[in-house]
């Protein structure tokens, strides 16, 4: 096989390889494409996952904090209900110590008894026993006030916790309720971690088929590499040998044309310039 037939062999050989590499790189230029496509995705997911986590933890913070404000109307509460108890225990024990007669008679008697001392004159034993008389009716005027008192401190404390009542169980509402969402913020995360890891398997299944297929293109690489090479060499070489014929051949032409030249010397018949150069070379004729 001729020099050139290889170079023609080679050249096929190397211009379907260059088609080959171009298909794989192509295909690997798609499994990229695929992979990139599906990275971002999973970026703006895994941004998306970030922003529920925060939202749950603010739905959680909030909820700790409601705990902590019902949690603290309660002790209230429960303060408040062991005050209406001492307060009711209290108001019991001056009851049994409260006279039958009604408040306005006992206070009647007492200004009576008292606009007595004060207008009339009266000896030191009446004046004695008419303040004996006023001393018990000033007592239970003073339990009625007592009661009075503790009977409006109980009207408030009744209040109070009717209001820490209320207040407990709007708590108790908002911090479920935020419980709640917190929860379905969590779901939903979740949701999203599972699409995230999905994607990043798909991904990754689409990175490994690139790297495949990178592969496949090093080893077609190395041969254009090597076919380039061989060619390079077969047309140095063909190169090499076109100029040994073209030598060979110019050398023949010299030998013919001297030999024509020494014919027509011989002949006594006049050289041109180049035959008589060519036998000047050999030492044929003399050059003046």
């Amino acid at each position: 096989m001729s020099q050139q037939q290889k170079i023609e062999e080679l050249t096929q050989k190397l211009s379907a390889l260059k088609d080959q590499k171009d298909m794989l790189n192509d295909e690997a230029e798609e499994w990229a494409e695929k992979r990139d496509k599906l990275n971002e995705q999973f970026r703006s997911l895994r941004a998306e996952i970030l922003g529920l986590r925060d939202e749950r933890d603010n739905q959680n913070e909030e909820v700790k904090e409601l705990k902590r404000q019902r949690d603290e109307a309660k002790t209230e509460f429960h303060a408040k209900i062991q005050e209406l108890k001492e307060l009711n225990q209290e108001i019991k024990a001056l009851i049994k110590k409260r006279s039958s007669r009604s408040f306005q008679g006992i206070q009647r008697e007492f200004e009576q008894i008292e606009w007595k001392i004060q207008t009339t004159t009266l000896s030191l034993n009446e004046e004695k026993e008419l303040v004996k008389q006023v001393k018990p009716l000033e007592i239970q005027l003073n339990i009625y006030r007592k009661l009075d008192q503790l009977n409006q401190k109980r009207i408030q404390l009744k209040a109070e916790l009717n209001a820490l009542k209320t207040k407990s169980e709007l708590f108790h509402q908002k911090l479920t309720e935020n419980a709640q969402t917190s929860q379905q913020i969590h779901t939903k995360m979740l949701e999203k971690i599972g699409e995230a890891k999905k994607l990043k398997e798909e991904a990754d299944s689409l990175h490994q088929l690139f790297l495949q297929t990178r592969g496949k293109i090093r080893p077609i690489q190395e041969e254009i590499l090597e076919i380039s090479a061989q060619i390079k060499a077969f047309r140095e070489e063909a190169e090499k040998e076109e100029e040994k014929e073209k030598k060979k051949d110019e050398e023949a032409l010299r030998e013919k044309l001297e030999q024509q030249a020494r014919e027509k010397l011989r002949r006594g018949e006049k050289l041109s310039w180049e035959e008589f150069q060519l036998l000047a070379e050999k030492g044929i004729v003399a050059q003046d």
